[in-house]
């Protein structure tokens, strides 16, 4: 790992929502809001003699991710469904993000073994749209595939 990182992209366009395409079960999406997803592996000092930690526990490795979908997409998810399963049927699936940079080159995170755990809506009056925050269980992330 480099000792000296630093951000090449001074003063240039930096990634933004625009950059970024996802793919979720063989097709880009278009009706996304919000997409997030982070890893994580607990860790904790070990204590001995004395008040300093002598070293560092490491725990379980914990990925998680949660999409936002307009209704529209939501339909056509279901819609390419066999008749009486719903999104938590879909058998585990990767989800591909891609961002584009400034100059052309691809970057891009791989979700792994993604799978719907709720389906629902949240719509009130005066919504002009409705998108559904759907939390998905996944195994692992691949960071910064190439």
């Amino acid at each position: 790992m480099s000792q000296n990182a630093t951000i090449i992209n001074k003063f240039g366009t930096m990634t933004g929502w625009n950059s970024i395409t996802t793919n979720l079960l063989g097709r880009d999406v278009e009706g996304i809001n919000t997409l997030a997803y982070d890893d994580n592996v607990a860790k904790e000092n070990v204590y001995g003699n004395g008040d300093m930690p002598i070293g560092r526990s490491r725990g379980n490795y914990e990925a998680k991710a949660s999409i936002t979908l307009y209704k529209e997409e939501v339909d056509a998810i279901h819609a390419s469904l066999p008749k009486g399963k719903r999104l938590q049927d879909i058998a585990p699936f990767d989800m591909v993000v891609e961002y584009m940079r400034e100059d052309g080159s691809i970057t891009k995170d791989i979700i792994r073994n993604a799978e719907f755990t709720n389906v629902g809506v949240d719509v009130k009056q005066a919504d002009g749209t409705i998108a559904t925050q759907f939390t998905l269980i996944i195994s692992h992330i691949n960071w910064n595939v190439i």
